[in-house]
């Protein structure tokens, strides 16, 4: 008869067999993301820090006043950062901080936050990139940072990123997503796409055109934009469109006029 250790034994290590090949190969369970909510702004701190953080707002939601010579088109950090970077799958800034230094195809190479926020000049704001240890992305970095407060380094938050929308069964349908665009978008971004203003400023930032942003930024790539559509728009009413619809629209928005990359020619 076997001892009753030998048993309780043989039977841990029958239970453990199934994580066998996991444990051989490297690979983990990922974590599952938790939910997190930024600060209010009543917690910004007072004293240099927290003039920095105020300063970094400024600069993300008034960007071509704070940040002029930096910016060249009609488009704000807050355009695709919404909610003055508080709003999940608009890419928060409380889950950029705690996501940087990553590595990026987009570059190939491991990019720290204020790069990352530097190549959002170049290509989003079709502008040029400021220095890395100047005041605006120090002010940004900081903004970030003060976002961030209590959130987990290193785990998955519900929001962070963009929404990564479903592959499409379908092949995105330019035509329907302009009778989409027209009935749902064209109030706030204009039926010629260049935006709207009012009082002088701009209300609604320019989806594509000469003041929008050009053929190197995230929105460029028709998945990224259909992901930020269902989520985000219209403004308020996200998660409103049906899946067909964002792609539609998505696939709409991305074959108008633009600037080119200015990594390319064209």
């Amino acid at each position: 008869m076997r001892h009753p250790l030998s048993l309780a034994l043989a039977s841990l290590l029958g239970a453990l067999l199934p994580l066998g090949p996991l444990v051989a190969t490297g690979q983990e369970i990922p974590a599952p993301p938790v939910s997190f909510s930024p600060p209010p702004d009543r917690k910004i701190p007072s004293g240099p820090f927290g003039d920095l953080v105020r300063k970094g707002e400024r600069i993300f939601t008034q960007t071509g006043k704070y940040a002029g010579k930096y910016v060249g088109n009609d488009l704000t950090c807050e355009s695709c950062h919404l909610d003055r970077g508080r709003k999940p799958y608009a890419a928060p800034l409380w889950g950029a901080y705690v996501s940087y230094p990553r590595f990026r195809s987009k570059n190939m190479k491991v990019s720290r936050l204020g790069e990352r926020i530097q190549g959002c000049f170049r290509f989003s704001m079709n502008g040029v990139a400021p220095p890395l240890e100047g005041d605006t992305i120090r002010s940004i970095v900081a903004y970030s940072f003060w976002m961030a407060k209590g959130a987990p380094v290193g785990t998955p938050l519900v929001g962070t990123g963009m929404y990564h929308l479903p592959p499409s069964p379908h092949k995105p349908d330019p035509f329907h997503g302009k009778k989409v665009y027209e009935a749902r978008c064209a109030l706030c971004h204009g039926a010629d796409g260049l935006g709207t203003v009012s009082g002088g400023e701009i209300g609604f930032p320019p989806v594509w055109g000469p003041r929008s942003y050009n053929k190197g930024a995230g929105l460029a790539k028709v998945g990224k934009l259909a992901g930020f559509i269902k989520m985000n728009m219209p403004l308020s009413k996200g998660d409103s469109l049906s899946d067909r619809d964002a792609w539609d629209v998505a696939a709409y928005v991305d074959s108008q006029p633009r600037p080119a990359d200015p990594r390319k020619k064209s």
